[in-house]
């Protein structure tokens, strides 16, 4: 049997293939000007290899690539297109305990947006988790003035 287990060797097949990525949606920030810049970029991210969609928001300045592609493979795309790109930096307004906060507040931010901050979540032991807390029905030490 050893010699028809080394004949056997040559004869299967092996796949070679790599883990195949995970499917991600990732949005970056890229500052078009015009029609020209959109198609651009639009074009050089459209012909890589796993990208499903493409979505170009040039009010926003931001493009979205959903697809079974790597993030910074897909930066580095754009960016080879001579335009100036970034991760996308903002999150939804209302997602943020403390939009005011400083650095989270950004001028440049597109509507509803604020720069995306870790600064920004509230810290585990807030003050007024534990206000709430002593005002509580639950609390069998609560207030009883109420």
């Amino acid at each position: 049997m050893g010699a028809l287990d080394y004949l056997s060797n040559f004869c299967t097949v092996t796949s070679t293939r790599g883990k195949r990525k995970a499917m991600q949606t990732v949005e970056i920030k890229v500052k078009m000007d015009c029609d020209g810049c959109e198609r651009r970029v639009k074009n050089a991210v459209k012909t890589m290899k796993g990208v499903k969609t493409v979505e170009v928001v040039r009010k926003q300045s931001r493009v979205t690539v959903s697809g079974y592609v790597d993030a910074n493979k897909v930066l580095k795309r754009v960016k080879s297109t001579g335009k100036r790109a970034e991760f996308w930096p903002y999150i939804p307004y209302n997602l943020v305990s403390y939009p005011y906060a400083t650095q989270v507040y950004d001028k440049r931010a597109p509507a509803g947006y604020v720069r995306n901050v870790t600064q920004a979540i509230p810290a585990p032991n807030a003050t007024d988790e534990r206000i709430t807390h002593l005002f509580s029905d639950d609390n069998p030490n609560a207030c009883s003035i109420m």
